[in-house]
């Protein structure tokens, strides 16, 4: 099983306390995840402030473009993978600018990259972008998905839809990878068709075992049906984690933070209907052997990479602190 770290490309504000993410931060960060064996990091995207946020602060949150940001990431390691976790391809209109800009950047990463996509979790940032917009995100997203493929495949492309639109387009180079992969993220059963359909895996993010255990039957079933290998497909859901040395310290701890503040604002779109679970139970919090616990009861549920844990913290130190502990006592027990 992969375990990757989540990097904070769009996270001032929503999990992390203002100011947060230097870009010097970033790159710390990255470079204690390659030195401690995680197998890659993977930024979030967004393109302007929520209102909660905005609410709740004087100062407007740093959103770092993750791309470019791993240009620079990348220049700074050596093994260390990257990822979207996710790119929100709703708001970005023109889908051959984005494959160009994955297709260079997999070039000068050697291969070190990985694309997650979706809707977004806010539609506010979609409404911003997009004023008065009345074609549904999951159209564009499923548009989009299959637009990369044919510039990701095709030597002369053309595509037609109701959101994008090209003609005879050479994207040259094709991405160093013979077929870079691509996530689909959410936990809407229409992410797990989506997935099953089109994508190298899924994505899903802060859900229950018993959840992800089902969602995981759905997605090979319909893999099956598809004519597709469902061993092929991923799943690589992302979880907070916070390790104390006891399961009382370790939640006292979580609360505490502006992680379990972004978790409830959440439970009106990506996390709507986990049922009475709390954030607790769902994700990596506890000691180090509850943790290992969990981890291992995902592993058995069809989970095949843990894909950017998001450690629930306030300060820098600490999160550097939480990837060590974790490293450490955790990773070294389920790999």
């Amino acid at each position: 099983m992969r375990i990757s770290a989540g990097l904070p490309t769009g996270m001032e504000g929503l999990t992390y306390p203002i100011p947060f993410s230097e870009p010097e931060t970033i790159l710390t960060i990255a470079q204690a995840a390659e030195r401690l064996g995680y197998d890659s990091v993977w930024g979030n995207d967004h393109m302007t402030t929520q209102h909660y946020v905005r609410a709740e602060y004087p100062v407007a949150p740093r959103f770092w473009e993750p791309l470019i940001t791993y240009a620079f990431v990348l220049s700074h390691t050596k093994t260390l993978k990257v990822g979207t976790g996710i790119l929100v391809l709703p708001m970005r209109r023109d889908i051959v600018v984005v494959a160009k800009q994955i297709a260079t950047l997999d070039h000068f990463a050697k291969g070190r990259l990985e694309i997650g996509v979706g809707l977004g979790a806010y539609r506010e940032e979609f409404d911003a972008l997009q004023p008065g917009s009345t074609i549904k995100r999951g159209d564009i997203l499923e548009e989009g998905v299959q637009a990369l493929r044919k510039l990701f495949t095709e030597r002369v492309a053309s595509f037609e839809g109701k959101f994008y639109r090209f003609r005879d387009v050479e994207l040259w180079p094709k991405p160093y990878q013979a077929h870079i992969p691509i996530y689909i993220g959410g936990n809407n059963a229409n992410n797990i068709r989506r997935a099953a359909a089109w994508g190298d895996g899924w994505l899903p993010a802060g859900m229950h075992v018993d959840t992800l255990r089902a969602g995981v039957k759905v997605l090979r079933e319909m893999a099956e049906r598809a004519g597709r290998d469902p061993a092929a497909i991923e799943v690589c859901p992302q979880f907070v984690v916070h390790i104390g040395r006891t399961h009382a310290a370790a939640v006292e701890r979580f609360r505490h933070t502006q992680m379990s503040k972004h978790l409830i604002s959440l439970q009106k779109s990506t996390l709507k209907g986990q049922g009475s679970a709390t954030h607790e139970e769902i994700n990596l919090i506890g000691t180090a052997a509850e943790v290992v616990d969990k981890a291992m009861a995902f592993r058995a549920a069809g989970v095949t990479h843990l894909l950017g844990l998001y450690f629930a913290v306030n300060s820098v130190g600490e999160l550097l602190e939480q990837m060590q502990m974790f490293a450490e006592e955790v990773m070294a027990n389920i790999q």
